[in-house]
């Protein structure tokens, strides 16, 4: 990416930052309905990237140990496990379930 290319991105960014720090502020104003909508949108976005990373391989759908170990962080961060734990947990459900030989 050249420096102008580079510029041109980061005055974007800049732009769209602006925009939904006073813009959109003042636009939706003090409406409850859209404070919890624009909570949970970080939520909504980080967890659709998962499901493209785990499920997808290029442009095809498959389903191999990354599922595994995916349900099995979601099941221990729902049941309020340690992070450290549940990192562990999954990285080894995930090792195991290759080393059966599925994924």
């Amino acid at each position: 990416m050249t420096w102008f290319g580079l510029m041109i991105f980061l005055g974007g960014v800049f732009a769209t930052r602006m925009f939904g720090g006073f813009g959109l502020g003042a636009l939706i104003g003090d409406s409850e309905t859209w404070t919890r909508l624009l909570t949970l949108l970080p939520l909504a976005i980080v967890s659709s990237v998962v499901a493209v990373q785990v499920a997808t391989t290029g442009r095809d759908v498959v389903l191999d140990a990354r599922v595994v170990g995916v349900g099995l962080a979601a099941i221990l961060a729902w049941r309020r496990v340690p992070l450290a734990l549940v990192v562990m947990a999954a990285a080894a459900a995930t090792a195991l379930t290759r080393a059966a030989g599925w994924g």
